[in-house]
């Protein structure tokens, strides 16, 4: 057991010995920092509370490193921007008048540490990763660089900036609120968990510009954008909502960040050769300035430029010289503030204050165009690549010296110029953001907090970047001008407004920004407001509104044809096909007319079809009607004389009642003509065919009794057999059956499936046919049939009985006067066949005209020639009389048989 205990004691002793050999081994071998950052700024953490950092563009670019160096080189920076000082310049003095309120952080004050990011992502990284782990210190503390607690970072001032920036500092979940980085993808928490921003996403930025488009009725338009990810993203969602509203991108080019002359000229030719009068630059003032200098270079003129709120307002860009290329300019800017003292502030600045303070300095130097006395800060460094291709490097230092009696009154540049603070603004209301959510930090209390477990609270200076984050999603305050700040859980505005400025030059030939109207934005709703009393000035040789099309818009009467390979916009314009109509412009379908209408010439407009019908006012239907009308009166005339004649031999022969129902008949079916003329109707319809077919049967059943009594004198006389009484009464039985089985058909017809009034619209497009549709098929045929099958039976008798010997001939007229009914009818069926419309109905009404002028002449009018120009042969001996059969000599007339067998006279059988 002991043994055992002097084992473990040694065991102890030596695992202890390794740990201090292992610590004394990481203590001697312990990074340290080889070099540091070339960072310039502004801190002041000493005796505050909290520390808010601030990454702006004071610089506009980095001097290029000498490649031939292969470590790692932090660059410095040149081109002095007075816009992004004027940005610094305003988080301190807003962070000085928090500090000297009483209502907000009462127990706290804020402190400052502020580095600039030379507008560049690798200066913005290094300046992340100060602010993390400073660079003094040898182990990283990632929440105190300078000595006093790092609460939140205000930046970085540019899109691809915040993006490279927060992807560092999401990472340990640092509260970054941006002030113009209005880039899309930000929005995404995924991947940028802990940055918000207090101006509006290039989503709604995209949708504004979109409806301003929209609203001029530009369709086909250009875009320019940075090449970068504020460029990029922007272009991309401004496509997304071009092509959701059925508008053209007629050209996307991108400026490149470091000058190309091969890139900057593919953009500047894409411009010159597009038909596109609009275009669109998503880009900073900063990238933007050398493509200026490329299109006053190449003097492109007549061009719409609508700004992002980059550069909107930029007095870098809106210089008097530029406006005759970019005048007319318009696009979307944040609010305009004004904030009280600001003015004043920017003022108190001079390089004598301090001697250290190099952006001072250097600002001082490139204001007045001097040199500041025992500086090394160099004056005009540029470094960029010229329009021809070579690098220029100018270290000249200004032979004027300044003397600091300079005054900044007599400046005009936007660092003093304070009447369009937007950007400006935006600076203020992010330093205000995190000041208010600090605040509500401060001021939880004990037991009551929002965090688990147990409802706890955070407290200064001990809290956790998440747990201010907390605070900071979904916080609203209203700003100092009145204004409302919400921000949602993705870190957006969820309300707000852009104003819509037009670029126009003032009376003393400067560029003034022009407020034309707002885009009013909340959560998905969107509303574009342009006042029509708006005063919008045009860069084009009109001075009025631009025309930006691919192909002009097609008129009335013609639709969109698809261009294959090519956008929507671009298209040609096909006419309208017959019947078809766009009755607006740029339509893209052309819609059918309706079943009553057809479309006019120049297809604009569906016009009501022409109706045809067979009318009693046109010439023909007013002949048919005239000649239906002399008809019945010639046929009243024939039947007034029978009347008046009724007791003449003539007339009594062979059935007097008969030839008064033909008459009638004949009135009826000239008459019946008249229904086929006019408008047709439901009642029209069921009339026509009927009364026709009723009146011929009568005729012709009437005809029949007649012929019929023919054929039996005719056999008599052929035989010379014993005679066949024929009572008058069975001759009107058979008048009375066929119509009576006539009437039936025609009853069943008109119940069952009885004609109607249509539409016809099949034979001609442009016409509407009133015509009859006749129902059942069948059932016509049927009852025409049987009128046909009663003229079949009237010729066969008579053509029989057309050689009995009579001195009125009655035989030989009927036969021919159903010859002349077979004839017209024959011909009428293909002519009928052959014809459409009104002409079809003519040819009809043409048909029953003739074969009732055919039978009235051919039966009635060698009677009444006799009657009333012959009288003398209208009497008995001429029309008939009694004969005896044995002198075999004398021949029976139609008139009358008269035969005596066996000494017995025998009546006629033809007389009543």
């Amino acid at each position: 057991m002991a043994s055992r205990k002097i084992c473990l004691a040694l065991g102890f002793l030596a695992f202890l010995w390794a740990a201090l050999s292992a610590q004394e081994k990481t203590e001697e071998s312990q990074c340290r920092l080889m070099a540091k950052f070339n960072l310039s700024g502004y801190v002041d953490a000493k005796n505050h509370s909290l520390i808010i950092a601030g990454l702006f563009p004071i610089h506009s670019r980095i001097i290029p490193v000498d490649e031939s160096i292969l470590e790692p080189v932090s660059p410095l920076c040149e081109g002095f921007n007075f816009r992004g000082f004027r940005w610094m310049k305003t988080m301190i003095y807003t962070l000085k008048e928090i500090n000297e309120r009483k209502d907000i952080l009462p127990n706290h004050t804020l402190g400052y540490q502020i580095f600039d990011s030379c507008y560049t992502i690798t200066k913005a990284m290094e300046s992340s990763l100060v602010f993390l782990t400073g660079q003094e210190e040898f182990q990283p503390n990632f929440r105190n660089s300078t000595g006093s607690i790092l609460a939140a970072l205000v930046g970085s001032g540019g899109s691809s900036l915040s993006v490279a920036a927060s992807r560092i500092l999401g990472l340990y979940y640092v509260p970054q609120v941006g002030y113009t980085s209005s880039c899309s993808i930000l929005s995404d928490k995924f991947q940028f968990p802990s940055y918000l921003r207090v101006v509006p996403s290039d989503t709604v930025q995209s949708e504004a510009m979109v409806n301003l488009i929209k609203h001029f009725g530009w369709v086909w338009v250009g875009t320019i954008a940075a090449d970068d990810d504020y460029g990029k993203y922007g272009v991309k969602s401004f496509k997304e909502k071009m092509e959701a509203a059925n508008l053209c991108v007629a050209f996307s080019e991108t400026i490149p960040k470091v000058y190309s002359n091969e890139k900057m000229r593919k953009a500047v030719d894409a411009i010159k050769s597009s038909t596109a009068k609009v275009i669109v630059l998503y880009t900073s003032d900063i990238d933007l300035s050398p493509f200026v200098l490329e299109m006053v270079h190449h003097n492109i003129t007549d061009r719409t430029w609508i700004a992002s709120e980059a550069w909107i307002t930029s007095a870098l860009i809106a210089k008097p010289e530029y406006f005759p290329y970019f005048g007319g300019t318009i696009g979307f800017a944040t609010p305009r503030s004004d904030i009280p003292g600001l003015k004043e502030f920017l003022y108190d600045v001079h390089p004598s204050k301090d001697p250290n303070d190099v952006l001072t300095i250097e600002f001082w130097q490139t204001a007045f165009n001097c040199t500041w006395p025992n500086s090394s800060v160099p004056y005009n460094v540029d470094h960029r690549v010229n329009m021809t291709g070579k690098e220029d490097r100018l270290y000249d230092m200004s032979d004027q010296l300044c003397t600091g009696e300079e005054k900044l009154e007599d400046l005009k540049n936007t660092y003093l110029d304070v009447s369009e603070l937007r950007i400006t603004n935006n600076v203020r209301q992010a330093v205000y953001a995190i000041a208010h959510a600090l605040h509500r930090l401060s001021m939880c209390q004990t037991g009551l907090g929002p965090f688990v477990p147990d409802k706890t609270c955070a407290y200064i200076p001990t809290f956790e970047f998440w747990q201010l984050m907390y605070y900071l999603k979904g916080i609203q305050f209203r700003a100092e001008d009145g204004s409302s700040v919400v921000l949602d859980d993705n870190g957006d505005l969820k309300f707000g407004h852009y104003d819509i400025l037009n670029w126009q030059l003032d009376d003393n030939g400067e560029i003034s920004f022009v407020t034309v109207g707002k885009f009013n934005f909340r959560t998905s709703k969107f509303e574009l407001f342009i006042p029509k009393n708006s005063t919008i000035f045009w860069n084009t040789e009109s001075s009025k509104l631009p025309y930006s099309v691919c192909t002009d818009v097609c008129p009335p009467g013609t639709r969109k044809g698809i261009r294959q390979g090519e956008p929507i916009c671009c298209f040609d314009c096909i006419p309208c096909a017959d019947g078809y109509v766009s009755e607006k412009p740029g339509q893209r379908e052309c819609e059918p007319c309706g079943e009553d209408d057809w479309s006019n010439v120049q297809k604009s407009k569906c016009v009501p079809k022409d109706v045809e019908f067979l009318a009693y006012e046109e010439a023909l239907g007013f002949t048919l009607v005239i000649l239906s009308i002399f008809g019945a009166l010639v046929v009243l005339a024939v039947t007034v004389v029978y009347v008046i004649y009724r007791h003449t031999p003539l007339v009594n022969a062979n059935d007097r009642e008969l030839s008064f129902l033909i008459q009638m008949s004949l009135v009826i079916t000239v008459l019946s003509s008249m229904l086929f003329i006019g408008k047709p109707q439901h009642w029209s319809c069921m009339a026509r065919q009927v009364t026709l077919a009723l009146g011929f049967c009568l005729c012709l059943s009437s005809i029949l009794g007649k012929t019929i009594s023919l054929f039996f004198a005719y056999r008599i006389s052929v035989s010379k057999t014993k005679l066949i009484s024929m009572h008058p009464i069975i001759r009107k039985l058979i008048v009375l059956v066929c119509v009576v089985g006539q009437v039936g058909v025609c009853a069943a017809y008109l119940v069952l499936e009885p004609p109607r009034m249509f539409k016809n619209i099949e034979i001609q497009n442009v016409k509407i046919i009133f015509e009859c549709n006749e129902g059942s098929i069948e059932f016509l045929c049927s009852i025409f049939g049987f009128d046909v099958l009663l003229a079949l039976l009237c010729f066969l008798t008579t053509f029989v009985a057309r050689q009995l010997p009579d001195n009125y001939y009655e035989g030989k007229c009927i036969t021919f006067g159903m010859l002349v009914f077979f004839i017209v009818w024959i011909s009428f069926v293909p002519a009928y066949l052959s014809t459409k419309g009104k002409f079809k109905v003519a040819v009809e009404i043409f048909a029953i005209l003739a074969s009732s002028y055919g039978l009235l002449g051919c039966i009635f009018l060698p009677k009444c020639f006799i009657i009333l120009l012959r009288p003398k042969r209208n009497t008995d001996e001429t029309v008939g009389g009694r004969v005896p059969t044995v002198d075999r000599s004398i021949q029976l007339t139609s008139a009358s048989v008269s035969s005596e067998l066996n000494n017995t006279t025998v009546s006629t059988v033809l007389d009543e």
